[in-house]
């Protein structure tokens, strides 16, 4: 059973990973256009354009969101991402009260620690990195290998 588990284990990866960009991307799509309910605290609307650190957060993460949701330089992506989301819950929601519960920062707090996972486990199966990591691999070996005549 462990043995097939391990077998899938890129794939399940993936699939975390696309779900986890998907969702922070939505996040940041919501503040900067108003679309899926809009920005948190606005009624539906949106966050003001450089405002601080509203918009930088937002800008964060959609496209943070997207390239982990490619998984397109996933790694620093996430990294970032999951910097933006600790400072949002230790900056915005922890000086309400200690406890995510109490604060209203489970979804920071979720994001932040999915976010980090990612920067140490890479993208799993369905990314773009595997692409290039694979291509210039290849690349890497035809060029060591000796051609002989």
């Amino acid at each position: 059973m462990s043995a097939r588990l391990n077998g899938v284990q890129p794939y399940a990866l993936g699939l975390f990973r696309i779900v986890v960009g998907l969702l922070f991307a939505c996040h940041g799509a919501a503040s900067l256009f108003g679309v899926l309910g809009g920005a948190a605290g606005t009624d539906g609307g949106t966050v003001d354009a450089g405002a601080w650190p509203g918009w930088y957060a937002a800008v964060i993460q959609l496209v943070g969101g997207v390239l982990v949701l490619l998984g397109l330089g996933t790694r620093a992506a996430a990294f970032i991402a999951s910097g933006s989301m600790a400072y949002a819950y230790f900056k915005v929601h922890q000086p309400g009260a200690l406890w995510p519960m109490q604060n209203g920062g489970e979804a920071s707090a979720m994001f932040c620690w999915a976010l980090l996972l990612l920067v140490f486990t890479g993208s799993g199966a369905f990314g773009l990195d595997r692409l290039f990591t694979r291509r210039s691999s290849t690349t890497e070996s035809v060029e060591r290998t000796p051609v002989t005549a």
